[in-house]
């Protein structure tokens, strides 16, 4: 039988490579986090598209 592990709601930004994707998890507003799964060229779409507006 799996571990089971506790729900953490808030906690910090994060982005790590796991396997071959990677996996953001970004804190929400409300509570809990927003966890996205993508691809490395996704990601460098994202990071691209965040530029663009910020910088």
């Amino acid at each position: 039988m799996a571990a089971m592990k506790p729900r953490t709601g808030d906690g910090p930004l994060e982005v790590t490579k796991e396997g071959r994707g990677i996996v953001l998890r970004m804190p929400l507003e409300g509570g809990g986090r927003l966890v996205v799964e993508m691809s490395p060229d996704e990601a460098a779409a994202l990071g691209d598209a965040i530029s663009s507006v910020v910088g």
